[in-house]
């Protein structure tokens, strides 16, 4: 059961959020400048490299490894291959994943290593199979983590990750709204240095305040009709999101937020791109799994009967490809089924602030939906 009341009673959703994911999604800002103050700090601004690298690769645990290697991904773009080494393993314990460099990795390609918690022995295996082939290997975990040492004795580079006191509990390191920037951050700096992106201090600076002052229109003090991320959270309350972008910053975002729900608050989501998305989710528009029991059936049991789920298309967009938008036909084929529509779309800025402003927002439907669903 949703309670909508919880979203505007401040000290009830304190209460409510054991694990601070309020708190790191609030602290989103400030992690992006303790992360960029940090690589300077392990001397990222001061490397001289000798040209870009041929290909880079990914590795890392749990959703915000998946979501750092799929924004650096996007913002690289053509400038060079970015490919994720996806785990593998019987569980998704520490102990228990492995990763694997493929055959042609080589001297002439970058490994880039994202842990939130930096004690999974495949990934020290892994920095030391990169170190056997000439890899070069960057890291960014949190300090006195047993990959430090083994970056260390590779000749690899290790950047701190910027956590907080209250995240030290295991409970918490599912927290991934903090835990994406700070991760992501330090790589953003070394990819800059290395020509693949642009991403320079004052960017990111830009980036830093776009979360803060995108926190204190979400954040858990701002009423439910004035906040973005809350009437968000109420919107999707008994829906079955379908997340649909558009532009150049919408679809890791859209991505994420599929994630981030189904993470931190147990629902399911679709995510997909426009135009493709109006073939690829046009069925569920209108299929058993997507609609509820038809509203004019009065006589209809409401106390044994579970809640169905209504589709609900949620429309990220970002500055369209060459001026060109799907987005009028997205709202007339969702409309033509009776499907409700919710929009949001970022304030003028660089790609970047674009990205930082629908994760942020969506980070907070997220966090907010399953406190309010008692997730």
């Amino acid at each position: 059961m949703f309670d909508e009341t919880l979203l505007d009673d401040t000290e009830a959703l304190a209460r409510a959020d054991r694990r601070g994911l309020l708190r790191g999604a609030a602290e989103a800002g400030a992690r992006v400048r303790t992360a960029a103050r940090h690589a300077a700090e392990a001397g990222i601004s001061d490397l001289k490299p000798d040209g870009r690298p041929r290909a880079v690769l990914i590795a890392g645990p749990g959703t915000a490894a998946v979501g750092v290697a799929d924004l650096i991904g996007r913002l690289a773009g053509a400038a060079c291959p970015v490919v994720r080494l996806r785990p593998t393993g019987v569980a998704p314990a520490a102990g228990a994943l492995r990763w694997e460099l493929p055959g042609w990795a080589g001297p002439v390609d970058l490994l880039l290593i994202a842990s939130p918690e930096g004690t999974e022995p495949s990934l020290s295996l892994l920095v030391e199979q990169a170190y056997r082939r000439g890899v070069t290997v960057v890291a960014v975990c949190p300090t006195g983590a047993p990959l430090t040492e083994t970056v260390a004795g590779a000749h690899g580079l290790f950047v701190p990750m910027a956590t907080a006191p209250y995240e030290q509990d295991e409970s918490a390191t599912a927290a991934a709204p903090g835990a994406l920037w700070a991760l992501l951050t330090p790589l953003l700096v070394l990819l800059d240095r290395t020509g693949l992106l642009s991403a320079p201090a004052e960017t990111l600076a830009k980036v830093a305040d776009r979360l803060d002052h995108t926190a204190e229109r979400c954040g858990p003090a701002v009423a439910t009709y004035s906040n973005p991320a809350k009437t968000l959270a109420s919107e999707l309350a008994e829906a079955l999101p379908l997340i649909w972008t558009e532009g150049a910053a919408a679809g890791p975002a859209g991505r994420r937020f599929a994630a981030a729900l189904a993470e931190l608050a147990g629902r399911p989501a679709l995510a997909a791109d426009l135009p493709e998305a109006l073939p690829a989710h046009g069925a569920l528009l209108t299929s058993d799994l997507a609609a509820a029991a038809a509203p004019d059936d009065f006589f209809r049991d409401r106390v044994d009967e579970g809640q169905g789920l209504r589709a609900r298309v949620v429309l990220l967009r970002d500055r369209p490809t060459g001026g060109l938008t799907a987005a009028p036909a997205a709202r007339e084929l969702a409309l033509s089924h009776d499907v409700a529509i919710s929009e949001l779309e970022p304030e003028e800025g660089t790609e970047l602030e674009a990205l930082a402003e629908l994760i942020a927002v969506t980070d907070f439907a997220a966090v907010y939906l399953g406190l309010a669903s008692g997730t």
